[in-house]
């Protein structure tokens, strides 16, 4: 889905002033991440919703599609057949669950109507058959029962603490696996642990990054649970953004629950993994230790071997 989202996102800021791109770039550089709670969209028109596609495509795309394939390696054998994207706007999440699976029919769900019709335009050629659809979010959202798979990503900081708690409530109601994105700030990861709870009290179970359903071991104030995301940047993500790099990386929590019978993984790598002299050291969220480093040296064989090509969000046993 890579190159596909990259040539649908090609031109789409030709003929919008670049005044007015860089304008609506920076009010939704303000927005995004969720400070502002709101009973309104956050997308007003067509400006803002090619400058927010253009600035944020590319990276809730990798987000989302880094916490789908945690998710899928824990229910390796299932795949969905059907897909509601909660707050979709422009559709990252639904591309990044087509890259992550196929034979499925997703439907977005969004507030803005903007939003819809330039999704719709994007994904025309490559996802077809999605269903894009104005609902409000909040109180009164309903999911269709037997609904397979929910993704809400980016979009809880956005609502009013009322509406946040309504629409994890209509996801884990109604589906059979949930996966929620925020973006990798200390809020972020605020909203998605108060979530969290809110999935397990519904009776599902918790399959990714945590590799338990207890209480997160983090104390808030102090840390907060992140991974990141490495995003290339085309040269349309490299003038919208002002950045000279060809890559950056996205930042962002999530949680992925579940009613099928899947197992975590026994650990997991919750920061990026330092490579020392004949040693590695892990720090990792475990089932029965909480928090933990761990130190991986050559005497460990394999498993030092297995250390120094792991990640940051990787699986650890």
């Amino acid at each position: 889905m890579h190159e596909e989202l990259r040539a649908a996102l090609a031109g789409l800021l030709d003929g919008l002033p670049p005044k007015q791109a860089a304008q609506a770039v920076e009010r939704l550089i303000a927005n995004y991440r969720g400070r502002t709670p709101t009973d309104a969209p956050v997308l007003r028109d067509r400006a803002d919703v090619a400058a927010y596609a253009a600035y944020r495509m590319p990276a809730t795309f990798e987000a989302v599609r880094a916490a789908l394939t945690a998710f899928a390696a824990r229910v390796p054998d299932w795949s969905p057949a059907t897909h509601v994207d909660i707050g979709g706007g422009t559709g990252a999440a639904t591309w990044a669950t087509a890259a992550t699976w196929e034979g499925h029919r997703s439907t977005v769900l969004d507030w803005a109507q903007p939003a819809l019709d330039l999704g719709r335009e994007l994904a025309a050629k490559t996802l077809p058959d999605t269903e894009w659809r104005r609902q409000t979010l909040g109180e009164g959202l309903t999911i269709p029962a037997g609904t397979d798979l929910v993704t809400v990503s980016y979009v809880l900081g956005e609502l009013r603490p009322e509406d946040r708690r309504a629409v994890v409530a209509a996801a884990a109601t109604a589906a059979e696996a949930v996966v929620l994105i925020e973006p990798g700030t200390p809020e972020g990861y605020l909203r998605i642990r108060e979530a969290r709870t809110q999935l397990t009290e519904a009776g599902l179970r918790i399959v990714a990054p945590c590799p338990h359903s207890d209480t997160c071991p983090i104390v808030p104030g102090q840390d907060w649970c992140h991974f990141a995301a490495r995003v290339n940047r085309s040269s349309l993500h490299r003038q919208v953004k002002g950045g000279s790099l060809p890559y950056e990386d996205e930042k962002f929590s999530y949680v992925a629950a579940t009613t099928l019978d899947a197992t975590p993984a026994p650990a997991r790598i919750v920061r990026k993994p330092q490579l020392r002299k004949g040693q590695v050291l892990l720090d990792l969220c475990t089932t029965q230790d909480g928090l933990q480093r761990t130190t991986v040296t050559k005497r460990h064989g394999t498993h030092y071997r297995e250390a120094r090509d792991a990640s940051w969000g990787d699986d650890w046993s």
